[in-house]
């Protein structure tokens, strides 16, 4: 699908969604023009209340968690609407994988949420060239435009590039998902001093976004936070 035709069908949704009754994209059920019904969002799992304020993984106690206290990754801090697991894990992959790209405007809905608005702009996970002629759209630039459009935060578009072919990630240890997107991305923006959120739909390990916030700062970024729609939970 190429990037015309996605932006065609995107605007075709949008006007069905706008002329016929809107359904609950889990339950079927009808809803006042969102994707999810009241009740099916009040049954969305939550991220646990005791997490890292960098990496956002759960917390017995303390603020920041033993591994980024060792390591400290490129990244300075992580907020993320869900745990990615059911039903949330379904909605991102009809998003994702299924082409339904009127999810995008609901993910940033939940995202803007629970961010803090503090940065000067936003920056989508880059895809490389041949997985963007693959998919037609880039999921993380779909969910950064309608964010940056609610929070009224700049969206870099272009900003930064994939310039390697990466293998996916799933099914990767860290050690090799580290070493797979390595020198995988470049920053061509000038950033002296700014305080840059970087967009994506899923944070596993973190280490594609660490790959890409390290490139960040080498373009003068001050602070990265990575704002995810999920994140996975160990």
């Amino acid at each position: 699908m190429s990037n015309r035709m996605a932006a065609f069908l995107n605007r075709c949704s949008r006007a069905a969604h706008a002329l016929l009754p809107s359904s609950c994209v889990l339950c079927g059920g009808r809803t006042a023009g969102s994707r999810l019904c009241a009740p099916c969002r009040g049954d969305l799992p939550a991220m646990p209340a005791a997490r890292c304020a960098r990496c956002a993984l759960p917390l017995a106690s303390g603020r920041v968690c033993a591994e980024c206290l060792a390591r400290a990754p490129s990244y300075d801090a992580v907020a993320a609407a869900f745990p990615y697991q059911f039903p949330v894990d379904a909605l991102v992959q009809a998003y994702k994988y299924g082409g339904d790209l009127t999810l995008a405007p609901l993910f940033a809905c939940e995202l803007a949420r629970c961010v803090r608005p503090d940065v000067d702009a936003i920056v989508a996970m880059p895809l490389s060239a041949s997985r963007l002629a693959e998919r037609g759209f880039n999921q993380a630039h779909e969910i950064a435009r309608h964010l940056g459009r609610t929070l009224r935060v700049p969206v870099l578009a272009g900003a930064c590039r994939k310039v390697a072919e990466t293998t996916p990630q799933a099914g990767l240890t860290l050690a090799q998902r580290v070493r797979n997107v390595r020198r995988a991305f470049v920053c061509e923006a000038d950033l002296p001093g700014q305080r840059i959120a970087i967009v994506d739909d899923v944070m596993t390990t973190g280490a594609t976004l660490n790959e890409l916030a390290r490139v960040v700062k080498r373009a003068g970024a001050a602070r990265i936070s990575g704002w995810v729609v999920a994140r996975t939970l160990r």
